[in-house]
């Protein structure tokens, strides 16, 4: 008895028959005894039982009802098998992994349409004097407050602020032009955060995804690389203000661009982690995202 034979199901078809001729093979089937094989297409082999004619389901009926006589044949079978079933072990993964794709790709456009994602609810800072020196450490900036009016003095919320939101950390020295405004680093939002029910205009980080980046990456990753004007696409001016609203893509883009920057191993994977979990956050597909094409690139 073959008794190693796995029973797999013929869910693909027998394209590989021809590797081994089971045409005139001898057989012994549990019920019916010794037969003969006299057919063998796709999906069914036909029997001889002493003049008395069966069809069976292959490879279905082999290792459970029928056994090849000839062991040399058998032995050639069971890898042709063994083959087939790798093959339909890697399909059956493939349509797993495809349902769990789309899967996720629907929760991510439900939790587009319900948490209503803004295009720009990421949040660019203009950090201080001070808040450079503690900022990754404390891991938390200040939007600032009202400068006029009726609130001033109440902290200003950044209404379109959630946790799939980032906060990019920009500076720029007083020498320095707007065009050579660096980006330090940015963190995704801390994820119980809202930004318009916040009472102290802190903006905390999440606990694991967070990026600093060292002096010599802060030299090439320019905040104007990305950041446009739409009806202004050449200017490049940052009046006033603590902080603006910047673009969901643009700041994959500069994920993106990190990690093409880095050379550590670990920094590269904390940078793909961090993308990874903004796209999903986002609903962005991370294998699509466009070349940056912020001001300074603007020919």
């Amino acid at each position: 008895m073959l008794t190693y034979f796995r029973c797999i199901r013929s869910k693909i078809l027998n394209k590989e028959s021809g590797l081994v001729n089971l045409i005139n093979e001898e057989i012994t089937h549990k019920v019916f005894g010794e037969g003969n094989i006299v057919g063998h297409e796709e999906s069914v082999i036909t029997v001889d039982f002493n003049e008395k004619i069966k069809k069976f389901v292959y490879p279905d009926a082999f290792g459970e009802f029928i056994t090849l006589n000839d062991r040399s044949v058998a032995k050639s079978l069971e890898k042709i098998f063994l083959k087939r079933e790798k093959k339909e072990e890697a399909l059956l993964r493939k349509r797993k992994e495809e349902q769990e794709r789309l899967a996720l790709e629907q929760q991510l456009r439900d939790k587009l349409k319900n948490n209503r994602i803004h295009e720009s609810s990421q949040i660019v800072f203009w950090l201080d004097v001070e808040e450079q020196q503690h900022v990754f450490t404390d891991w938390q900036v200040s939007t600032g407050t009202i400068q006029s009016g009726v609130n001033k003095g109440q902290p200003n919320r950044a209404a379109r602020l959630r946790p799939n939101s980032a906060g990019l950390l920009t500076v720029r020295g007083a020498e320095q032009r707007e065009t050579e405004r660096q980006i330090l680093g940015l963190y995704m939002v801390n994820e119980a955060y809202s930004g318009n029910l916040s009472e102290d205009g802190m903006v905390p980080s999440h606990a694991e995804f967070r990026i600093q980046l060292s002096d010599q990456e802060a030299e090439e990753m320019l905040f104007w690389n990305y950041y446009i004007n739409q009806n202004h696409p050449h200017r490049t001016s940052w009046n006033s203000g603590k902080y603006r609203y910047f673009d969901n893509v643009w700041t994959a883009q500069i994920l993106k661009d990190i990690i093409a920057l880095r050379t550590d191993e670990e920094q590269i994977k904390e940078a793909q982690r961090f993308l990874e979990y903004f796209c999903q956050m986002n609903a962005l597909d991370m294998n699509n995202i466009p070349e940056a094409n912020g001001a300074l690139k603007q020919s």
